[in-house]
């Protein structure tokens, strides 16, 4: 029979998943400025519905299925889901050895990785790009460059980046936010700055809400990495410890790098710390000591810091809410890092981090596979955004008078925050 202690815990993992994509809703609204939050927190909840979609129907076979010897892709044999239910019918009969709980179960926590993934995208292009483009332009993403990407990662030993150079990522470092941040970073070049970039201060309109968001991540993400041990062992265990430790370091970080920069720690500082320290540990959890998750989290913030508050300024990129500035930067430098402190014991590979072995040869595999991730992520993105900005005819993002109105009103007849009449409406 299925262990069902490891059956439980994963359905618990998947919903605490599931449940980080309406967090970040929360967590970009509240960052977004006061006539563009419908619009911001609307991004995150479409691609529930559109990658959600296209994950069930084509994502899933191209991610994990075939055979499992194609480096780049899985396979078709499982588009729209053919033979689930015989498939879940037969393990219900005659449990293979070794398995824990009902692989269809996968199909649902792997999609949640792919629901997040897809929302942090979003968060660079706020406040200017078309509601149908970026709508378009994540379902075609999600196809093809997502689920290639999670099968180049964790398809297997035939895989090209988790199989063939042997770079780890536990949780999602490649596949979940260097992806998403690197997009982020071509989509926001693509668009150009929102009006008066450089010149003006953006600040986040509804601190409580990005207070709300960080909470609600900060929960989900437990489901996030500890799930991605796929059993209620130990290794889940130290995953969900290293998770805490990082994001209170670099949270405690954040805080300390504001106060000497600004003379004040500020709660939305604090927010993007712990997401920093929750995004450095994520390709490292179930591979580091906690005190080196301590470090990581302690390295992160400084270092997104600096590529938010000056990188971005000095190279004149808009990623309004900073999608690569803390996820990009984060899970490069929590790739790097990995290959410092892995334990060898807990490498899946036996190859072991810098300071056990004295040797750079798992640290020149993270570095390699975050090159092949990072070139195939661009040359993909470049490819899709001109397919969208040629079905838009050239317009991917808003006109000048929608863009002073607001999203929230031009895109979509709606205002967070209606003027007061006095009638109950």
């Amino acid at each position: 029979m299925y262990d069902t202690g490891s059956t439980a815990f994963m359905l618990v993992c998947t919903m605490l998943v599931l449940l980080m994509t309406p967090g970040l809703a929360f967590f970009y609204g509240g960052l977004s400025r006061r006539k563009n939050v419908i619009n911001t927190m609307f991004m995150s909840f479409m691609v529930i519905g559109i990658a959600g979609l296209t994950w069930v129907f084509v994502g899933w076979s191209l991610a994990y299925g075939g055979s499992g010897d194609n480096p780049i892709i899985g396979g078709f044999d499982q588009v729209g889901l053919a033979g689930t239910v015989e498939l879940l019918l037969a393990e219900a009969q005659s449990v293979p050895d070794g398995t824990l709980y009902p692989t269809v179960l996968d199909i649902v926590f792997q999609m949640a990785f792919a629901l997040i993934t897809a929302g942090i995208v979003t968060g660079s292009v706020a406040g200017r790009m078309r509601f149908g483009a970026i709508a378009l332009f994540i379902g075609i993403w999600s196809v093809v460059v997502y689920a290639p990407l999670a099968h180049m990662v964790w398809g297997g030993e035939e895989s090209l980046i988790g199989g063939i150079i042997g770079a780890l990522d536990f949780a999602g470092g490649d596949v979940v936010h260097i992806s998403s941040g690197l997009t982020g970073l071509v989509l926001c070049l693509f668009l150009g700055g929102r009006k008066g970039f450089g010149l003006k201060t953006y600040r986040a309109h509804n601190v409580p809400f990005v207070a709300l968001g960080a909470g609600l991540l900060w929960f989900g993400w437990f489901g996030f990495n500890g799930g991605s041990a796929f059993a209620a062992d130990h290794i889940a265990v130290l995953a969900v410890l290293n998770t805490v430790v990082s994001s209170a370091a670099g949270m405690a970080s954040w805080m300390v790098v504001d106060r000497l920069a600004t003379g004040k720690c500020t709660l939305v500082g604090a927010c993007t710390g712990l997401v920093a320290g929750l995004v450095v540990v994520t390709p490292a959890a179930g591979y580091v000591e906690p005190w080196a998750a301590v470090v990581m989290g302690i390295v992160v913030s400084p270092v997104c810091f600096f590529a938010i508050s000056h990188l971005k300024a000095r190279l004149g990129y808009d990623d309004a809410l900073d999608a690569f500035g803390c996820h990009g930067i984060g899970g490069i430098l929590g790739g790097v890092l990995t290959g410092i402190f892995c334990v060898p014991e807990l490498s899946p590979t036996g190859i072991g981090g810098l300071i056990y072995t004295g040797n750079a040869e798992l640290l020149a595999d993270q570095v390699l596979g975050i090159l092949v991730t990072a070139a195939a992520v661009l040359v993909l993105d470049v490819a899709i955004a001109i397919v969208v900005k040629a079905v838009f005819h050239g317009r991917l993002r808003v006109d000048g008078g929608e863009e002073a109105l607001g999203l929230d009103v031009a895109q979509h007849g709606e205002s967070a925050y209606p003027a007061y009449t006095g009638l109950d409406v």
